[in-house]
């Protein structure tokens, strides 16, 4: 027996209710404590991993993990929040380098590296999604069907920086949808559940492991929360359908990533492009 169709799931996600969701989010109760264990790998990379070691290489597409031994940090990213990071972090590396020549005053992102000059590409922001994928003798090969946020040699965001033990992330206001709402999520069939099972749940709202959960928060802030819920259950779908509509199977070389708008390569090329 089959379940819902993901347009009848689709259809539920534009009606969910936000005072509704907000009343499930008030319920559980949440405040980031900004540890940033949602950013990070499973495993801190210790004292004797220096930060030239946790660099990003895109060489290949994908990004070495080190010899950490430990899970690195996975978000699903979409194709339009991609380039809305690449609009983000390259405008303000051109701020970053007109301050630096003295034509500009304006504040900067904490988003851009200190020495970095370079625009930011496709592969700086994303990387395909490992599930489905092994390793051959030239490197990753297989298809996939998602994108995720990339991740420095040490297994955490890309974006993340962490301060006294307060976590950061650098591209806040630009940040996905994933990242906007955990640590919740909603039980609509075709919607992912973020880092493992669900720990508590409040009607068709989720909450995932963290360390905030159970704390007071605010009805703006819950509402604010659960309209952003609303939008990645929307847009999560969205994304399905294309992928499935746009799926045709491939015979390449490397590594293929399906996604609402095609069949792309780890540097968010088409095939056919």
């Amino acid at each position: 027996m089959t379940g819902p169709s993901l347009e009848t799931e689709l259809a539920r996600a534009h009606e969910l209710d936000v005072g509704e969701l907000a009343d499930a989010i008030e319920s559980i109760g949440f405040d980031c404590t900004r540890c940033g264990a949602c950013c990070k790998g499973y495993e801190t990379c210790g004292d004797d991993i220096e930060d030239d070691e946790c660099e990003t290489d895109a060489s290949d597409g994908d990004r070495v993990e080190g010899d950490t031994g430990r899970e690195p940090h996975t978000a699903t990213v979409f194709p339009d929040e991609v380039r809305r990071l690449l609009d983000a972090t390259n405008d303000a590396t051109h701020a970053t380098n007109d301050d630096r020549d003295g034509s500009d005053d304006r504040s900067v992102e904490e988003s851009v590296d200190e020495d970095r000059r370079e625009p930011y590409d496709w592969r700086d922001i994303a990387r395909p999604m490992p599930y489905g994928l092994t390793d051959g003798p030239d490197g990753p090969t297989g298809e996939t069907f998602e994108w995720a946020l990339q991740t420095t040699a040490c297994g955490d965001c890309t974006f993340y920086r962490e301060t006294d033990g307060q976590g950061n992330c650098t591209v806040h206001e630009s940040r996905p949808l994933v990242c906007q709402t955990y640590p919740f999520s909603v039980a609509l069939g075709g919607t992912s559940q973020p880092m493992g099972e669900p720990v508590g749940r409040e009607g068709i709202v989720r909450a995932h492991e963290c360390e905030g959960l159970g704390r007071d928060i605010s009805r703006e802030d819950a509402e604010a929360l659960a309209a952003a819920l609303k939008r990645r259950a929307v847009r999560e779908l969205e994304e399905a359908i294309g992928v499935r509509n746009n799926y045709r199977p491939t015979d390449v070389d490397g590594v293929v990533v399906h996604d609402s708008e095609g069949q792309k390569r780890p540097d968010g090329t088409t095939l056919d492009g």
